[in-house]
């Protein structure tokens, strides 16, 4: 069950990832400050409310987490990526807990999610977008598919955590399994 407020924290395969979860829920996302300039993706994710952060700056840092905070006690969900980074999908890297402070301070509900893809005449890896990879090419690449379809989980309990740390590896934890699941029950 798709949650209706509090931070949603998923693992991150690809920048398809926001469009899927922007289908699925209304929802504020948090993403690196490059996104901003991208092609068309960069244009919708400023009109959305996209919380921009520059993983370099501690004060950029400190803004994403007001901006978190300030749409948290709005009652808005806010999705973040706490891996910090985009993978190939072959494990959940552990979650950096920085990002979890406003809901931690706020005692707000966390939700685990977790994405997996299923492309037709190809591997899931096709279609993450990660490392060296550019990404007008890969954007091309992946329209040219004949079918990639998105699997999704939020986990059905959720809750709030005392301490950031905590549960930035429990959350990770249950996306890591969650996405186990998927991907055994998917055939990916």
């Amino acid at each position: 069950m798709r949650p209706a407020q509090g931070l949603v924290v998923s693992n991150h395969l690809s920048y398809l990832d926001i469009l899927v979860y922007a289908a699925a829920m209304p929802c504020v996302f948090v993403a690196k400050r490059e996104v901003r300039d991208w092609p068309a993706f960069g244009f919708f994710a400023r009109c959305g409310g996209t919380v921009f952060i520059d993983r370099q700056s501690r004060a950029s840092t400190d803004d994403a987490a007001r901006q978190i905070d300030e749409a948290l006690q709005a009652g808005v969900v806010v999705m973040v990526f706490p891996e910090g980074t985009s993978t190939d999908g072959s494990e959940v890297f552990r979650f950096h807990p920085s990002l979890l402070e406003p809901a931690v301070q706020l005692g707000v509900d966390m939700t685990p999610a977790a994405i997996a893809y299923r492309v037709q005449g190809g591997e899931e890896r096709d279609v993450c977008y990660y490392g060296d990879v550019h990404f007008v090419p890969h954007l091309l690449q992946t329209l040219g598919r004949p079918e990639v379809a998105a699997d999704v989980e939020f986990f059905p309990e959720r809750g709030a955590y005392a301490e950031r740390k905590t549960a930035a590896v429990g959350l990770r934890d249950r996306v890591q399994a969650m996405r186990q699941r998927i991907r055994r029950t998917s055939g990916t």
